[in-house]
Order: structure tokens, then sequence, then C-alpha cells
């Protein structure tokens, strides 16, 4: 079944959760594509912990940059892919020193990508918006281009799930999900 569904929320909200457990429900082919780089010892840690909860015969695709591309090389592939985090891939492409007009050109294709799958893609997303505003700039524009990507993916989506505390919040769609584990 073909369907497009973005997971917003919070730190440990329980989004990656929700995903795999989607994922797990809809086919045994399903593919994880994760946006973290291992840059220091504690991300790898969260890298290892994240694994830990996923099928082990998943196929792991670590991509932080081009994440349209690896999805044109799964088409026949899968039938699900997660996409784990929008968050992660955003600092990625913020570090890669590109402008804001580059990221957000980078995030209309990664949709039109989306769009043309043959396959569920499940897409995991932090929200930063709700909170203060930022006292530098830098995280300033993070939160402005993670929200502006957001709502670009949320536009396209089929469903929108946000979590807050563990419990799936149906923000567009009609499916409801049990609450995770």
């Amino acid at each position: 079944m073909k369907k497009n569904i973005l997971i917003f929320g919070g730190a440990r909200s329980g989004k990656s959760s929700l995903a795999v457990n989607i994922a797990k429900r809809i086919s045994k082919k399903v593919v994880f594509i994760a946006t973290a780089l291992p840059g220091d010892e504690e991300m790898r840690k969260r890298i290892k912990k994240h694994r830990a909860s996923r099928p082990r015969h998943w196929k792991v695709v670590e991509d932080g940059k081009d994440i349209h591309h690896s999805l044109l090389c799964l088409d026949g592939k899968c039938e699900a892919v997660i996409i784990d985090c929008l968050g992660l891939f955003i600092a990625n492409l913020m570090g890669q020193g590109l402008e804001d007009n580059a990221i957000m050109r980078k995030i209309k294709y990664l949709v039109d990508g989306i769009q043309k799958t043959k396959f569920m893609v499940i897409i995991v997303s932090n929200d930063v918006g709700g909170g203060i505003v930022p006292d530098n700039q830098a995280a300033r524009r993070f939160r402005d281009l993670l929200g502006s990507t957001n709502q670009l993916i949320a536009k396209e989506a089929d469903e929108v799930v946000m979590m807050q505390a563990g419990i799936p919040l149906i923000i567009k769609g009609e499916k409801r999900y049990a609450v995770t584990e």
C-alpha cells in the first residue's frame, strides 16, 4: 500500500518507536534510512541504541546528505521505508555550509522523490518550533528550516501524526495507532 506518513514531535516523544511499529505491521521488507552521522561518542551510543530497537533483517542505509538518491535506489527492493530523521538531515546540510535556499531545494527534491516512490514512506521529524526563540542565529536558522521542511512534508503526506509523551495524535488522515511500547 503506497502511503506517506509524517511522524513528528519533541525529544523522546516516541516518534521513532511509532515509525518502527508501523513498518513492522506493514511488511518484513523494510529499509531504514538513518540520517545520523556518528560525530562523537555520545552520538555513536545513540545510534547503537536505535539499531538495537529495529529488526535485524531490515536493511539499513546510512545517508545524511542525499536521501532522494537513496530512495531511487530502493525501487522494487522494499515495501516500506523509514527516514529517521529530518532534523538531523537539516543539521547535516547546514554543516555542509549550504545556504537556506539550497537546503530548501534539496527538501523539495526529497518531497518529489517521496511522491514518486512505489512503497510506503514513513518520515520522522523533530518539532522544535513550540519552545522559546533560540538566543543564537544558528539555532534560529535550524528551527526555521526544520519548520518549513515539516510544512512541505506534511502538505504532501497522506497521514500526519504528532507524538506527545508517547501518545500519537492524528493531525491528518484517519488511521488510529496504538500507544507505542
